[in-house]
């Protein structure tokens, strides 16, 4: 089995930890969603990942190597700004389950990421 290195920001290394025995297995995920060849590729069910739809939605766009124009611009779809409506108003009035609390994770972690993309995409222009 090989090891592989590489240089990640703290912060970044702090939010893996959790994940760090599913490496392998979220990295062949990300090469399944990206579509790039590989020598060999494990099985993998695509029913049981967990990851949501607008982190599906977010990859897609980003696997597509978009412009600083197109990043500035993008916007997630109507179907994923709803459910976040959905999940910030249940929030507000009653408690999300762990589930729940989890997708709502994604969207906020996915926040970040896009203004971070956006603020560095304004700077290239």
């Amino acid at each position: 089995m090989a090891e592989l290195t590489i240089q990640i920001s703290d912060e970044l290394a702090g939010r893996l930890e959790p994940l760090q025995n599913r490496l392998p297995e979220l990295l062949w995920q990300l090469l399944d969603v990206a579509n790039l060849p590989t020598n060999s590729q494990p099985t993998v069910k695509t029913e049981t990942t967990d990851i949501s739809a607008v982190y599906q939605e977010v990859l897609d766009f980003l696997i597509q190597r978009p412009t600083p124009e197109e990043i500035v611009a993008f916007k997630v779809s109507p179907q994923a700004q709803t459910r976040l409506s959905e999940l910030l108003k249940k929030n507000r009035s009653t408690t999300l389950d762990s589930i729940e609390l989890a997708e709502l994770d994604v969207y906020e972690q996915l926040e970040h990421l896009m203004i971070l993309l956006k603020a560095r995409a304004l700077k290239r222009d």
